[in-house]
């Protein structure tokens, strides 16, 4: 195998100047580092992970916690974080938390040991140990989907208190961590004045799990969008379906129970939908004649039930590229105010919701509007 002393003489340069250019330690002139950099792919000079990580103190590897195994919604955000990170020349080390709160505690430390730059993390609904772990520890991280309130977590750093860096009270509402997620409330409002609209005036929500933020932003949508309908809130057809397609099943069957139940349904999530789905078939209820249905994320198949899903669909590729992106950008300014970036979502209009198809939309085409122009920082 060619080494960088071979690369050096290829070159015409010393080693040192070698390691600058490969490890970025020192500006170095144009035309020398091409000369560097052609003679590395003439010899196919293959760097020495480990030795660059002792010179730079880096080892380009970012730690990813996702539940992508027990939650399909993260395959996608997954695909996403992992070619963005390798465009930027970073591996990947990725763990499953199970959404589970001492599992990820668990998870985070043991990809925190392995000497990653920085972090992504979908946080739990009880996130307060790993906000803890990652601040006593001072590790780049990016929360990814699911927002952190420093209010709720700033007390749960044990030894840490409450006071910034430089000793100063932090504001309740500052985060400390930057985070990436998409608009939840409003295209949730959007479902809701939709069936409205279409003459619904019973509409259900199959919430999430309680304690994310996703669920919680959810449900406020919810309210707004039958506040902005002019519908009364009737806290029997808002049931949590915990994010999983088993608890949909029941929570649709006891939304369907009610002496007066809903003449419309919107799940906030993929797995309920599912959930929902089964439900509504074993009690012979057919979509939308008897049951109108709108849904929280779009997914591949979506398109192909009978009638067709209208749905939100999130930009889940581009959440993990820009998860990704926001931590690189800590690591190259780790003093810089923590940002919340939001990405908007799109309304995808097919029939589930009671609307007849859309003139020359075909059997794989699909209606769709943006509902925010940009995603926006603060």
């Amino acid at each position: 195998m060619a080494t960088m002393a071979d690369v050096a003489r290829s070159a015409g340069v010393s080693v040192a100047t070698v390691s600058h250019v490969l490890n970025g330690t020192r500006p170095v002139l144009p035309h020398t580092r091409e000369a560097v950099l052609d003679a590395v792919d003439a010899l196919g000079y293959t760097p020495n992970t480990l030795a660059r990580s002792l010179v730079t103190s880096r080892t380009r590897s970012i730690g990813l916690a996702v539940s992508a195994i027990s939650n399909p919604y993260f395959t996608e955000i997954l695909q996403g974080v992992e070619a963005a990170a390798l465009e930027a020349g970073y591996s990947l080390l990725i763990a499953d938390p199970h959404d589970d709160p001492r599992h990820e505690r668990k998870v985070v430390q043991l990809l925190h040991e392995r000497r990653v730059d920085g972090m992504i993390v979908a946080p739990s609904a009880e996130p307060g140990d790993l906000v803890g772990y990652l601040r006593r520890h001072a590790v780049p991280t990016v929360f990814l989907d699911r927002l952190v309130d420093a209010r709720a977590t700033e007390d749960r750093a044990p030894g840490d208190g409450a006071d910034g860096a430089d000793g100063a009270a932090a504001s309740p509402s500052t985060p400390y961590f930057d985070q990436v997620c998409a608009e939840s409330a409003a295209p949730t409002a959007l479902l809701v004045t939709h069936l409205a609209g279409l003459g619904h005036r019973r509409i259900a929500l199959v919430a999430g799990l309680p304690g994310l933020s996703t669920t919680s932003e959810r449900v406020s949508g919810y309210r707004e969008g039958l506040t902005a309908a002019g519908l009364a809130y009737d806290e029997r057809l808002l049931v949590s379906g915990n994010s999983e397609s088993a608890g949909a099943e029941r929570a649709t069957a006891d939304l369907l129970a009610l002496p007066d139940p809903p003449t419309a349904l919107v799940t906030a999530n993929n797995a309920m939908t599912i959930g929902a789905l089964r439900a509504l078939r074993r009690h012979g209820r057919s979509v939308p004649d008897d049951l109108a249905l709108c849904c929280f994320d779009d997914f591949a198949w979506a398109d192909l039930f009978s009638p067709r899903l209208t749905a939100i669909a999130q930009p889940s590729r581009e959440l993990g590229a820009c998860a990704v992106r926001v931590l690189l950008d800590r690591l190259a300014e780790p003093d810089r105010p923590p940002r919340t970036v939001r990405l908007p979502c799109a309304f995808v209009h097919r029939t589930s919701c009671g609307c007849p198809e859309e003139p020359g939309s075909g059997t794989g085409a699909t209606a769709s509007s943006t509902l925010a122009e940009k995603g926006t920082a603060s």
